[in-house]
């Protein structure tokens, strides 16, 4: 069979494909094991047989137990798949237990090995499909040749997935070969994956059958047709086999093989060897439930190398029998450890622990111990008999024991902090009233509101009293507020607190913290998406991204999916087998590296979504770690349709994912898809997916540009062919569409407890799928962030536990999506952390009211004033009760109610008192909490007929809208008011701590209102405050002084403002961000409630509150003041007055009858053309403006004249005209409305000003017409260059190729080397060297066939000297430092200009003197250098010389000191100088007259002569060839006059022929003249002289 077109062309084909006889093979396989369940029944009994006769061999290792369970694991059919292996590996397990080994166990162990082997050969069905049962026989039989041979306990039945290797399938057909498809690796550190949960655990040791065929299919090995030929027989037996069969008996002999090889492997740890291995429990403990009083004993054993110690552990913690004497005894007797617990009591109720330590690990063992507790009439006696018992089962509801169960906790857990790895317990005792033994409540426990259930991360735990929860090892997942829930029929309570996990230590120092939630969405066949949530830490670098890894479950190894870090919080796994489950979790990156991994995701099946609820609804076989899918055979030539309804469901700049939905048009077989994109606009399709067809009806396309358009599309595929493609996506842009959140606002911290504080937030604007928010604390100052939470919360409210009773906090928080982190909020206030009242949960009652007084007393009543309670218990104050006693003789009588109702007043009068009677009262506070504790008795009053003429004192006095340098005083009237009516009040105050002689009054004249605004206060100073009444019998008793109140503004006052809005409403607006949930604004007018409605609307909503004035009048003048209860004195005041009033009213009527406001007035502007511009701008216009343009009274429209325009979004109207003309004289108006708002400005254009307008219109359009050709935009003029050249150089514009630029100076063409390129659109003409020959007149011309221009720069006069003075200033500023030059003449001191022109003139100072130029001291200028030349120098000319270049308007000055050293070294040089010239000159010399080469004829005469000088006359010799030449006969050498040489030579020859050289010599010095002298022979006498010598050979021949 050949393999489909999609797999032959693509090397990277899915593995899990297989061949057709292998896929033949599994389903047989599976079909043989339903029907054959009896042979593996008789089978088993055989096995059961071969193993009595080995039990009967070694008796002493095994027990009848064992033996019993062996002959029973036989008995069902299906459970033998399990039984076999379990069932024999318990009994391994006990002999493995024993110390010695009888011999008939290595003796039995050869005959067993042969009976096991005639069983394999004698059930050929056996042999072919039972492969439990080879797993249970054969490895009993092969691999326990050896006697110390022992199985692994139970964690080690289900081996580990051997690694994949290369498949290697049997078939001719070349095409079919697969090639193994490789995966990036990522070497992190290994996490050892046990089972997900219990049940698949269970399911998973379920069959070794299903081991078997699962390391078949998991690792390809083995699958060949096996060729060991054990006899003829059995050769000629395997050649009839099928090719199936064949195949699966290879498959099995490879899965026996490899379980003994690991059997081998494990029996290296035996002590027997001596080798190290881990403590490993033989015998666990068990669990216990008793009666109180009754003695317990935990039993256990433990095997390992070396022997391992054993620790015992009450609830995590060490149990130490010194520190409870008797309470607990611990054993350890010859391998068996013990713990035992006497007398058990009910908080013996605990979990247990075993410890066994070595040097090679660690191992525990856990067991729980119940102790329950009896009561009622039931006999204790019974209950420890054991007679009495109590069925749970009867169905009674509580409604029959009682109206209403009390249920209670008692020892409840508090806040938890944990770390990842840890384990943390909570705990909670509960008590039920009434108890009826036969109702048992349901626990139940809650993290974040959803039900917990019992997994290998949590254990719960019911003693009948005490409810427990633990978990193993903590993940930040499992931080949160955990509820205790405990339900009582239809009655239920619930306690809850906050368990906090922090990170674990980083294996790398400023490696961030684990990601966190790591879940899977979307599964599809090869396809998943990976969401996790961002950590808060990321240790101090920021996160550059995340890698993602995955695991095959029932595997340990990890796969690297994404090679680069991706930064969004969920990523697109493609590429997973189909059929397979897999795990996931998350790693951070930054630039330290990389974090811990974060805990696995569940398992996720690689399954189109339809089978797996397919599966769900089906259970299917015992779970093997991967799900084989089968198909219908494929049906021919039928090739599928368009996929439909593609779309983008999220797009990022990493990725982009498609979905869509399969086509209609299919056939039977299976279709797999291709996907293509091309940049939108354009049809350049390119397939994303080249190597391998993608199965899932999703898939994630990378390597995108970002910001970039595409397009998408999709095409399927079968074995028939490939289909159309679908529709096309819209043009999707390669960017985050989900931004970053920004960061919360309005941070608050308010008090809780000692040590927490409850922060809240808003949420940030336009924030999109939020996952929670991160907080995060610093102690002031200290500039160090702790994070408040691990895992992100949700909602704008935090209680931060864990910080420090006393420091001050500030307080920052930080939004969370997938696409990240945003930036912090803004620090919050400090707050020091200390509790408040009522936890910052639950309200508290308040505190007892104080400074109890009578207000007036008369005969038979008296009424009483006290003060509000300093504490309210978090809420406001609902109302006050009083109570008062007789008090006869000093003996106070009992305590009575005045009232039942409470009174919302602090004033209350008592009716239906005794005359002359005395008495006490107290007062008790009452808020939603409840009614608070009463004030302590007051001092005894005498109930009489105040008889005085002053007033009473005021009550009540209260201060409010406390700022640094004000506050408000408030006061009541009094109760009694005396003789005569009140007439005023006064103010007293004083600094706290002052004594009361320092009182002093705050007004002079008597207050007719009651309330005064106090000034002058100095901020940070308290104050305490009295008011008195007066009448016209004068001044009563003060009032109580009010509490000390610190004169400051608080962080985050904020003051009622007065606003106008756009119908002239006036309205006072308050805002308060520190409200309660209780809290109230109340607004006030002149300080009194305000009742009557009818002049203000007052609107609040959430902490804000306006009052709108309906008619705003003289009636509502006075100060109005809003106040917040429930808040620490948040309150301000706004005052209008009159002129406030007529203000706030010229306002609403500006803004009721509105006007356009303008930025700019009607303007007017002459355009480029000539054109004239009438334009005015509005600061803002509506879509519905419009404008209307008038002249002189007449309105004019858009036409040929004028053309009008007004653009909305600027604000700007406009008109051009073409041109003006006499009749335009005039006026001009615009008209604007915009809805109900107008306005116009108008321009006045006639006589002078219409007449300057014109013209510059005129001119303006001549310019136009001009600027038509070549121009000119900036006039000619000139400019120095940093060379000190003159470069006259313009602007021009409107040039082109063909145009042509000439210069001319005094009329006459300046001849221009280069045509000009007009680089720039300017124009250069540079004038080298600049000076007086050069001033003139100078004009260029533009012109081409558009016309021409000209410019004209004059330089003469004045603008010449301008120019020559910038000319000498550049010059000026170009000389070099002077520097001094010795000569053989003296010292020159010189500077280099750029170059000298005349007009530059130079002086030189010496000493500040001006030098006087003469023969030995004398200036000059040599090419570009200026120098001062001092011959002879002397002593006297040491000293500071300077050069002054003056430019003709400025000086310039160059500086050089010639003295000291300087002077010495120059003068020293000078001297040297001087003599090497006198030596140069009077040294002896050739002047001239010798040539440097003489060619004479042989028989000629040579003369030579020369001329030479030397001061004193030179001594004259001669040399031949480098040899002394002495005047002969032939040669004649001569010297006369002391100044003539001569050289002669009658007959030359060529002797004579070589390098003459002439040496004139004196004591200032040698120098030698040569000549060379070249003696030929004619060519006659040569020709002769060869024949001679010719003959002389011939004769000597």
């Amino acid at each position: 069979m050949s393999l489909p077109f999609y797999q032959r062309h693509h090397e990277h084909y899915d593995r899990a494909y297989r061949h057709k006889a292998l896929q033949s093979t599994v389903s047989q396989y599976q079909k043989e094991t339903k029907s054959k369940s009896a042979v593996y029944a008789q089978g088993s009994t055989a096995y059961a047989r071969g193993s009595a006769a080995y039990r009967h061999a070694s008796a002493a290792g095994f027990s009848l137990d064992s033996s019993a369970a062996y002959s029973h694991g036989s008995s069902s059919a299906y459970d033998l798949e399990s039984a076999a292996y379990s069932y024999g590996s318990t009994a391994y397990d006990h002999s493995a237990a024993q110390s010695k080994r009888s011999a008939a166990y290595s003796l039995d162990s050869e005959s067993l090995s042969t009976s096991s082997a005639a069983y394999s050969h004698g059930s050929e069905a056996v042999n072919k499909l039972a492969a439990a049962y080879r797993l249970g026989s054969e490895t009993y039989s092969l691999g326990l040749k050896d006697s110390n041979l022992m199985i692994e306990d139970q964690s080690y039945k289900m081996s580990p997935k051997a690694k994949r290797a290369k498949q290697n399938l049997v078939s001719e057909d070349k095409e079919n070969e697969a090639i193994d498809y490789s995966v990036p690796i990522f070497t992190g550190r290994a996490m050892n994956i046990s089972g997900i949960t219990d049940t698949e655990e269970e399911r998973i040791k379920e069959s070794a059958a299903y081991v078997a065929k699962r390391n078949l299919f998991a690792t390809g090995e083995g699958i060949s047709v096996s060729k060991v030929a054990k006899s003829t027989s059995e050769e000629e037996y395997h050649e009839k086999k099928s090719r199936k069969v064949a195949i699966r008996e290879s498959a099995e002999h490879v899965a026996l093989k490899k379980k003994i090889e690991e059997t081998q492997a494990f029996r290296k740890k035996l002590n027997k060897d001596k080798l190290l291995h881990a403590p490993e429990f033989v015998i666990e403990p068990r669990s216990h439930t008793i009666w109180e009083k009754e003695n317990v004993k935990f039993h256990c054993s433990v095997a390992g190398w070396p022997e391992p110690r054993v620790t015992w552990y009450k609830n995590n913690v060490p149990i130490d029998e010194q520190a409870h004497p008797g309470k607990y005894i611990i054993g350890n007797r010859y391998g068996l450890h013990s713990l035992e617990i006497s007398s058990c009591e009910f908080d013996d109720t605990a979990q247990y622990r075993a410890s066994a330590m070595n040097v090679k690990g660690e191992i525990s063992a856990y067991a729980s111990l119940v102790v329950k507790r009896y009561r009622g009439d039931t006999d204790a006696s019974l209950l420890h008999a054991g007679t009495l018992s109590f069925s749970l089962g009867l169905g009674v509801s509580p409604h029959g024991y009682a109206s209403r169960f009390e249920i209670s906790f008692v020892d409840t857990f508090d806040v938890a902090f944990g770390r990842e790895g840890e384990t943390v317990s909570l705990g909670c005792s509960v008590v039920i009233n009434p108890d009826i033994k036969r109702f048992k409540p349901d626990i139940e426990w809650y993290r974040n509101g959803v039900l917990i259930t019992p997994s290998k991360w949590v254990q719960m735990h019911w003693s009948g009293e005490r409810a427990s929860l633990t978990l193993t090892h903590a993940n930040k997942e499992d931080e949160g507020l955990y509820t205790l829930r405990v339900v009582m029929g239809e009655y239920y309570e619930e306690y809850s607190n906050y368990v906090f996990v922090r990170d674990a230590d980083a294996e790398m120092p400023g490696a961030p913290g684990a990601p966190l939630d790591v879940q899977c969405l979307d599964a599809n066949k090869d396809y998943v998406i990976v969401s996790w949530k961002q950590p808060a830490v990321d240790g101090g670098n920021s996160i550059l991204g995340y890698f993602i890894d995955r695991c095959e479950v029932g595997t340990t190894h990890w796969t690297q999916c994404n090679e680069t870090p991706v930064k969004f919080a969920r990523f697109p796994v493609t590429g997973l087998i189909e059929g397979r489950s897999y795990i996931f979790r998350v790693r951070a990156v930054n630039k330290a590296g990389v974090s811990l991994p974060s805990r696995v995701s569940e398992p996720v099946a690689a399954l189109d979504p339809s089978d797996r609820a397919r599966l769900r609804s089906h259970p299917s076989a015992p779970w093997t770690g991967q799900i084989i899918v089968t198909e219908e055979e494929p049906a021919e030539g039928v090739v599928p349709g368009p996929p439909t309804d593609l779309q983008v469901i999220e797009a990022t700049k990493n990725y982009v994912v498609l979905s869509w939905k399969p086509p209609g048009q299919r056939g039977h077989e299976g279709i797999m898809y291709f996907v293509e994109k091309c940049i939108a606009g354009t049809e350049d399709w390119q397939r994303v997916n080249t190597e391998i067809p993608v199965k899932s009806p999703r898939f994630a396309v990378f390597d995108l540009a970002e910001g970039k358009s595409y397009c998408f599309r999709v095409r399927c595929c079968n074995s028939a062919g490939i289909g159309e493609p679908s529709e096309a996506t819209e043009a999707t842009v390669v960017d985050d569409k989900l931004d970053i959140p920004k960061p919360p606002g309005h941070i608050m911290p308010t008090r809780n407890t000692d040590t927490s504080v409850v922060v809240t937030w808003t949420e940030p604007p336009g924030a999109k799928e939020l996952v929670g928010y991160y907080i995060e604390s610093s102690v002031v100052g200290s500039g160090c962030w702790e994070p408040c939470n691990n895992n992100p919360v949700k909602g704008t409210r935090f209680i931060c536990h864990g910080l420090i009773n006393g420091e001050k906090y500030i307080f920052r928080v930080r939004a969370v999506n997938a696409a990240g982190l945003s930036e912090f909020s803004d620090d919050s206030e400090p707050i020091e952390v200390k509790a408040a009242i009522g936890g910052g949960l639950l309200h508290a009652a308040p505190s007892p009211p104080y400074d109890i007084t009578v207000l007036e007393s008369v005969r038979d009543s008296m009424a009483l004033g006290w003060k509000q309670p300093k504490v309210t218990g978090g809420t406001e104050i609902t109302g006050y009760y009083v109570n008062y006693r007789e008090v006869v003789d000093g003996v106070p009588g009992k305590w009575m109610e005045a009232n039942i109702k409470a009174i919302s007043e602090r004033a209350y009068r008592i009716q239906d008192l005794k005359e002359n009677m005395v008495y006490q009262f107290q007062v008790a506070a009452a808020n939603l909490a409840g009614v608070g504790t009463p004030s302590p008795p007051s001092q005894p009053f005498k109930c009489e007929e105040w008889t005085i003429a002053v007033p009473g004192p005021p009550h009540d006095v209260t201060c409010t809208e406390v700022r640094k340098d004000s506050l408000v005083l408030l006061w009541k009237e009094p109760v009694y008011t005396g003789r005569s009516p009140i007439a005023g009040y006064y103010v007293d105050m004083k600094v706290t701590e002052a004594k009361e002689e320092h009182w002093k009054g705050v007004n002079e004249k008597p207050l007719q209102k009651k309330y005064l605004k106090i000034g002058g206060l100095k901020e940070g100073t308290s104050y305490v405050f009295r008011v008195r009444a007066t009448n016209q019998a004068g001044v009563g008793k003060p009032s109580d002084v009010t509490n000390p109140v610190i004169a400051e503004t608080r962080p985050g006052t904020k003051e009622v403002v007065v606003d106008v809005d756009d119908n002239g409403i006036i309205s006072l607006n308050f805002e308060c961000d520190q409200m309660s949930p209780n809290s109230k604004f109340v607004w006030s007018k002149n300080y009194e409630p305000i009742e009557d409605d009818s002049r203000l609307n007052i609107d609040t909503k959430g902490g804000k509150s306006k009052a709108s004035f309906k008619d705003l009048g003289e009636d509502d003048l006075g100060i109005y003041s809003c106040a917040v209860t429930d808040t620490d004195g948040v309150s301000s005041s706004y005052t209008i007055d009159e002129e406030e009033m007529k203000r706030l009213l010229a306002l609403s009527h500006e803004h009721k009858f509105p006007t356009v406001p303008l930025a700019s007035e009607l303007a007017v502007e002459i355009l480029e053309k000539g054109e004239v511009r009438f334009w005015l701008q509005a600061e803002k216009l509506s879509g519905n403006a419009k404008a209307n343009f008038v002249f002189n009274d007449k309105e004019i429209f858009n036409g040929e004249k004028y053309k009008m325009k007004v653009d909305k979004n600027t604000g700007l109207v406009e008109m051009i005209m073409d041109k003006l003309e006499d009749k335009d004289e005039g006026t001009y108006t615009f008209q604007l409305q915009d809805g109900k708002a107008t306005n116009q400005s108008s321009l006045v254009l006639i006589g002078d000003v219409f007449k300057k307008l014109r013209d510059e219109a005129e001119f303006q359009r001549k310019e136009w017409h001009r600027k038509q050709g070549p121009h000119f935009v900036d006039k000619l003029g000139w400019e120095v260059t940093d060379d000190c050249n003159v470069m006259l150089k313009c602007k021009v514009a409107n040039i082109k190729k063909e145009t042509h630029i000439v210069w001319y100076k005094d009329d006459r063409e300046i001849m221009v080397d280069e045509e000009h390129d007009f680089k720039d659109g300017v124009c250069t003409l540079l004038i080298s060297e600049f000076s007086r020959k050069d001033a003139g007149t100078y004009e260029v011309i533009l012109k081409d066939d558009r016309g021409k221009d000209s410019c004209e720069l004059k330089l003469k006069d004045t603008a010449f000297a301008d120019l020559m003075n910038e000319v000498c200033r550049r010059i000026a500023l170009s000389a070099t430092d002077l520097k001094i030059q010795s000569t053989a003449e003296g010292i020159r001191l010189y500077s280099y200009v750029t170059y000298y022109v005349e007009d530059l003139r130079v002086g030189w100072v010496h000493n500040d003197t001006q030098i006087k130029f003469t023969d030995r001291v004398k200036t000059g200028v040599t090419g570009e250098q200026v120098w001062l030349q001092i011959n002879e120098p002397t002593p006297q000319d040491k000293g500071r010389y300077t050069m002054e270049l003056f430019d003709g308007k400025t000086g310039h000055k160059k500086t050089v000191d010639l003295s000291g050293q300087a002077f010495d070294e120059a003068f020293a040089e000078f001297q040297r100088l001087k003599q090497a010239a006198i030596a140069e000159k009077n040294r002896a010399r050739v002047l001239g007259g010798l040539p440097d080469v003489v060619t004479i004829q042989e028989g000629k005469a040579l003369n030579l002569s020369c001329t030479v000088w030397g001061d004193p006359t030179p001594e004259v010799s001669w040399l031949k060839n480098e040899k002394s030449l002495v005047s002969d006969a032939n040669c004649i050498l001569k010297f006369e006059s002391g100044k003539n040489v001569s050289f002669s030579i009658s007959n030359v020859s060529t002797l004579d022929s070589g390098k003459y050289s002439l040496v004139v010599k004196n004591k200032y010095g040698t120098e030698t003249s040569d000549v060379t002298v070249s003696v030929f022979i004619p060519e006659e006498e040569r020709q002769s002289e060869q024949e001679d010598k010719k003959e002389d050979k011939k004769t000597k021949a």
